[in-house]
């Protein structure tokens, strides 16, 4: 079992930067798919970036270009480095870890990750 715990978030100017971590615990984080995903409020929770565990990594278009997602496995952290953000990318966002690797784009999809962290509030102000 492994135990996430995100942070970063915070207000921040449309066209700024924040960057997000999450801290595993209790197992390696590369033996992991790591997930970002977000949910805004009144809406569903959607997938932002994943980081898996054959180091691939991928993005939704909406923050592709912006987004960056690393991994340190020594430091059983991964990162979520937010560029030119947006108004629209307000929202909690929450880290997430795989056990399995499903096929196709199982990284994307909520019911495919095991473990979830709390959660860190993004502001973004216009």
């Amino acid at each position: 079992q492994v135990q996430l715990l995100e942070s970063g978030g915070g207000l921040v100017q449309a066209g700024g930067s924040l960057r997000l971590s999450c801290a595993a615990s209790g197992r390696t984080i590369s033996r992991y798919t790591m997930g970002w995903f977000r949910q805004a409020s009144g809406k569903e929770r959607e997938f932002v970036a994943a980081f898996t565990k054959n180091t691939n990594t991928y993005y939704a278009d909406s923050v592709k270009g912006r987004f960056t997602i690393s991994r340190d496995n020594n430091k059983s952290t991964v990162y979520l480095q937010m560029n030119r953000l947006k108004p629209e990318d307000t929202a909690v966002y929450y880290c997430a870890a795989a056990e399995y690797d499903w096929g196709g784009s199982y990284y994307t999809q909520n019911s495919r990750y095991d473990y979830w962290g709390q959660g860190t509030q993004v502001t973004v102000s216009s």
